[in-house]
This record gives C-alpha cells, sequence and structure tokens, in this order.
C-alpha cells in the first residue's frame, strides 16, 4: 500500500507539470478565461514569490527553504510512522513541493492558474492543492493520534 500512494505523488507531479505547460501554451500571460462561471477560472500567472507574491523575487531563499523542507519531509516519510494517514500526507506534501521546485529551478518563477471567482484567494495550481491537502491530511493523523494516546 505504500508504493500506491508513491505511484499517486508521480502521477500527480506528472500531472502538474503537464497542466502548467498546457496553460503556458494556451492561455496569454494574465489572461483570465472562465471555466466554471462565477466559481473557478483559468488563468496564466507568473509567480515569483509564495502565497499572495510574498517574498516576491527571493529565488535563492524559496531554493534553501525547499532543499531544507524536502529533506525533512523525505526522512520522516522514511523514519517515522507509517500510519496511512501519515503516508498520504507527507507523499502529497513532497509532491507539492517538487511540482513547484520544478517550476523555480526551470523557469525562475511558479505557474498558477486556478482563480476562485466567488472571493479573493491567491491563484493556485495543482502543486498547491496536494501540499494544502498534505497538511491537511497529516494535521488529521496527528490530532488523531493525541486523541488516541491521550
Amino acid at each position: 500500500m505504500k508504493w500506491f500512494s508513491y505511484i499517486v505523488g508521480l502521477l500527480l507531479l506528472v500531472i502538474d507539470q503537464l497542466v502548467k505547460s498546457a496553460v503556458s501554451n494556451q492561455i496569454a500571460l494574465g489572461t483570465v478565461k472562465s471555466f466554471i462561471p462565477g466559481v473557478l477560472s483559468l488563468t496564466n500567472l507568473r509567480n515569483d514569490g509564495a502565497a499572495w507574491s510574498i517574498l516576491s523575487g527571493n529565488q535563492i531563499f524559496f531554493y534553501l527553504i525547499t532543499v531544507v523542507a524536502l529533506v525533512v519531509l523525505i526522512y520522516l516519510l522514511v523514519t517515522q510512522r507509517q500510519h496511512l494517514l501519515y503516508q498520504w500526507g507527507l507523499t502529497l506534501m513532497i509532491t507539492g513541493t517538487l511540482g513547484n521546485f520544478i517550476d523555480r529551478i526551470r523557469l525562475k518563477y511558479v505557474v498558477d492558474m486556478f482563480q476562485i471567482d466567488f472571493f479573493n484567494f491567491p491563484i493556485f495550481n495543482i502543486a498547491d492543492m496536494c501540499l494544502t491537502f498534505g497538511v491537511i491530511i497529516l494535521f488529521i493523523a496527528i490530532i488523531r493520534d493525541e486523541r488516541i494516546e491521550g
């Protein structure tokens, strides 16, 4: 079962890169195209910072943080609890981290494309979704274990 999460992570990484490439090639930079009217649009945005372009232009900082994060996440995946929720959470976090790191190395920015239309939220990509769901799953696993042990 452990390998299944790794295969899914690899597939999500490939899908992330393919979607970023398609958006970069098919949608002009800064253009917004309605996907689900009033809910979700597609755009082509270059983000050289974090969410809401925080720390924009600090690529060296992002390289260092990403390498440290990957080392820690991989170490935890290999050495720590192998409960299914931990495994999935860490695998998704590694996938998302790698997806955006590939962009930063290759392009010097991250390609974002999903825009929520009904409230102000940062434009995001599949790697960001992997990171978010990975953190949520890991949080649930930690809370679950605390309740069982406590």
